[in-house]
């Protein structure tokens, strides 16, 4: 009797417990997966992404975004080591849509924030097929006015080079986002 094939993973699911870019968490519901997201007080400027280390039980500096709030935000990866780089040079945006944009995870693939049905999805550049491999659903409200019925969180396929490079999709998904909700429309007051 041939052995029972294999089932697919599952797509894991990365909950945010806030709204915020700048102080929030993103975890999976086992915590296999806990990454913090975090700007404190005395350095208003810096947005750390820890990684907590399930074995030493320690959070760990991955990344880096200084300047998320400006107009040219620089990135680190591997904390204090890591070396500066501007954000543009990371994630090249898309120049027709104010949401969206590429970068490259390790040197030979590319990958691209698009919106789809106002949501984000991630997708590899060069897939004919463009199917998602991580998508963000938004946050749901009890009457679209109370507490959150349904927290934001982002579906990732179980595709081992997501996994490995978490660090640089979590950073890409904060810069797109962000760019996102800085591109909506703004009330200037002037006084007469």
């Amino acid at each position: 009797m041939p052995a029972p094939a294999a089932k697919p993973q599952p797509p894991r699911k990365l909950e945010f417990t806030m709204n915020s870019l700048r102080n929030t968490t993103l975890a999976t519901d086992d915590d296999s997966m806990y990454f913090e997201i975090v700007t404190r007080f005395w350095h208003p400027n810096v947005t750390k992404i820890n990684k907590f280390d399930m074995e030493t039980r320690e959070l760990i500096t991955v990344a880096e975004i200084e300047g998320l709030q400006t107009k040219e935000p620089r990135v680190r990866f591997g904390g204090d080591k890591g070396q500066w780089l501007s954000a543009a040079d990371f994630l090249k945006y898309d120049s027709e849509r104010p949401s969206g944009g590429t970068f490259k995870a390790t040197e030979d693939t590319e990958y691209r924030w698009k919106t789809h049905k106002g949501r984000f999805q991630l997708i590899k550049s060069d897939d004919p097929e463009k199917k998602a491999l991580a998508e963000f659903h938004p946050h749901k409200r009890h009457f679209f006015v109370f507490r959150m019925s349904r927290h934001a969180f982002i579906q990732l396929q179980p595709v081992p080079e997501i996994t490995q490079a978490i660090e640089k999709f979590i950073v890409s998904y904060l810069l797109v986002e962000r760019r996102r909700r800085d591109s909506r429309i703004r009330v200037k007051l002037e006084r007469h």
